[in-house]
């Protein structure tokens, strides 16, 4: 662990230094757009993803978006989210669309009050069963809110610890840190910080994998995701 925070921290100082001389953009100095070509273990591309962040008065605005498909299998999903300057989460919503099934809920929460509520407005509009409360600690996050966390943590030579993640239901994550690992990134290969994402919930145990850049904004290149159905890619677009 002593090796891994020496490393992260004498790489995040190797990028301020090289980088002092310029602005910094991205993530999170400023406003942020990602987009993402996906792709089948095949090569074959089903779709694209796209990843914002934008920065107001009172803290940020997320969203994420999967826009794929397969025959007779289309996937429009979208996920907002907004947390406090300090990336404590206050809301967040998903709208799913999988083939004729569609679903959307709502979480909000209250950090002061320790508690969250969740109310599933498609297909039930939101009236009982749909609607759940439940105890929170701490600085509670997001699915969304969470990734941009882990990567100011990381921009400042610093690891996310293990927590408990909420995405509809809660889940415990972990990244373990795997070390530097090239990967081709616009034709040309580039070092690249390599995470797993192991992760634990109600009725699912999975990881993944993410390789961020070594910029002051740790931008994700690439996300590699195991499926029982096969492996998709994430790449990002230049």
């Amino acid at each position: 662990m002593n090796h891994l925070r020496q490393s992260l921290f004498l790489t995040a100082c190797a990028i301020l230094a090289a980088g002092a001389a310029s602005a910094q953009s991205g993530f999170p100095w400023t406003n942020e757009s990602l987009k993402y070509n996906m792709s089948w273990q095949s090569g074959l591309s089903v779709g694209d993803a796209t990843l914002t962040a934008h920065k107001g008065e009172n803290g940020w605005s997320f969203e994420a978006t999967v826009n794929a498909g397969i025959p007779g299998f289309a996937v429009n999903d979208r996920i907002r989210s907004s947390a406090t300057q300090s990336l404590c989460s206050t809301s967040l919503d998903r709208d799913f669309s999988h083939a004729s099934k569609k679903t959307r809920e709502k979480t909000t929460f209250d950090q002061k009050a320790g508690s969250a509520e969740r109310t599933t407005l498609l297909p039930d509009g939101g009236t009982k069963p749909g609607r759940s409360t439940f105890d929170i600690s701490g600085c509670a996050r997001d699915a969304l809110t969470f990734l941009y966390y882990a990567r100011a943590e990381m921009g400042q030579g610093r690891m996310a610890p293990p927590a408990k993640v909420y995405f509809g239901s809660a889940y415990n994550v972990r990244m373990d840190y795997t070390g530097a690992q090239d990967i081709l990134v616009d034709k040309k290969m580039t070092t690249t910080d390599h995470m797993v994402v192991t992760v634990k919930g109600p009725k699912s145990d999975f990881h993944f994998e993410v390789f961020f850049a070594r910029d002051p904004a740790r931008t994700p290149l690439q996300v590699k995701v195991p499926l029982s159905m096969g492996a998709f890619t994430l790449d990002l677009v230049r």
